[in-house]
């Protein structure tokens, strides 16, 4: 069997990884010139933990990952306001979390591919032209799939499903993330996660070795229009947030080092049509405010597959694959709608306040895991269940 996988991003990578195991001829590409260097640190659980673990990669994922020991809220002034012992989280999930910068998981992920998968760069489908894919090299593949596996703007929904406004449903905020060299910074946030305690606007900082730090960036805005200029934007809107966000930004390398984006979902009815599969952010984005979007990916990329593997034709598969796993993903993205914009971003003060005993709670004996549980949630049906 024959695949063109399109986007060599997280999901990507592991629908390779395991379509190749089960005996097909891969076929994976990217737009881009090369691996991504930019992205957010992410914390990983819960079904892309478990997809990665039956995967056998769960030692890469724990090597890759960094060393955290607490989570803190600093205020203008760059008092600290609320601290969190990091292993309270790492316990209520039974030590099934890692903290790590997201281009560290897709190089795992890479590096776990086989020599015979066909990886290939600045390279994209032009066209699906009746039994052949043309990519954009001139390349004409007869491929048994086609995944559009290539992000929350996604060219092979596009062409096989229509423009994107159709799908795209905007929080009405922006996010940003880059990384600078400072000792002193370094420092400050070594071995913790730091975030700054804000109303409609939040700065986090992590160190991620030496003198690197990691930055994120996210706000409230009404304008879903991105900037020109991504860096000169960043500098607009938060500074005067104290002296750890005003020396980040003092050292925020130039537009083209900075990602930023839009904070979105993309929420479709149907993820297949014919041999065309969608899978991550290019089917289910749920944003970054729900914190799930690599496990997500990586879990949904695994069941596909398994799904594929078992069935009698790739119809079935697919089809198989979305009534499995788009009921699960739809859940993730209506509690990031409905409960956690408030606790992630505050719009007031009472809010902010309310979060911030929420979080002081979570050092209690006993509330703990009733706390953190509502903040990292299970999913009734494990991975195992939803491919078998």
């Amino acid at each position: 069997m024959e695949t063109v996988i399109c986007g060599a991003g997280i999901a990507g990578l592991a629908l390779a990884n395991r379509l190749h195991h089960h005996g097909w001829n891969v076929h994976l590409i990217d737009h881009a010139p090369g691996p991504r260097t930019q992205g957010y640190m992410i914390d990983f659980f819960g079904p892309g933990y478990e997809a990665l673990t039956a995967m056998g990669l769960r030692s890469a994922l724990h090597r890759a990952a960094g060393s955290v020991s607490e989570m803190r809220y600093v205020d203008g002034h760059d008092r600290v306001t609320v601290r969190v012992d990091y292993d309270l989280f790492a316990k209520a999930l039974g030590g099934q979390i890692a903290s790590l910068m997201r281009p560290e998981l897709e190089r795992l992920l890479r590096e776990s591919l086989a020599p015979e998968v066909d990886l290939r760069y600045s390279t994209t489908i032009d066209r699906i032209d009746g039994d052949k894919t043309v990519l954009s090299d001139g390349t004409a593949i007869e491929a048994d799939l086609i995944v559009g596996a290539d992000g929350i703007h996604s060219r092979v929904r596009a062409l096989a499903f229509g423009p994107e406004e159709d799908y795209l449903r905007f929080l009405g905020m922006h996010t940003g993330a880059f990384t600078f060299t400072d000792r002193e910074t370094a420092e400050r946030v070594r071995g913790r996660f730091v975030l700054t305690e804000t109303l409609n606007r939040q700065m986090g900082f992590y160190g991620i070795g030496g003198d690197r730090v990691a930055v994120f960036t996210v706000h409230r805005t009404t304008d879903p229009v991105l900037p020109a200029d991504p860096r000169a934007a960043l500098c607009r809107e938060y500074s005067g947030m104290g002296a750890l966000a005003d020396r980040a930004l003092e050292l925020c390398p130039p537009p083209d080092q900075v990602y930023y984006d839009q904070v979105a979902q993309i929420d479709m009815p149907r993820w297949h049509d014919g041999r065309v599969v969608l899978v991550g952010d290019a089917a289910y984005a749920v944003s970054l405010i729900a914190g799930q979007g690599a496990s997500l990916g990586v879990a949904g990329a695994f069941i596909l597959a398994e799904r594929l593997s078992q069935a009698s034709s790739v119809a079935e598969g697919v089809a198989d694959y979305e009534a499995r796993w788009h009921p699960v993903v739809s859940g993730v993205q209506e509690a990031a709608r409905d409960r956690v914009t408030e606790w992630f971003l505050p719009t007031s003060a009472v809010k902010l306040l309310l979060r911030r005993w929420g979080f002081r709670a979570m050092n209690l004996p006993g509330l703990d895991r009733l706390l953190i549980g509502s903040l990292f949630p299970k999913d009734h049906r494990t991975v195992a269940e939803l491919s078998a």
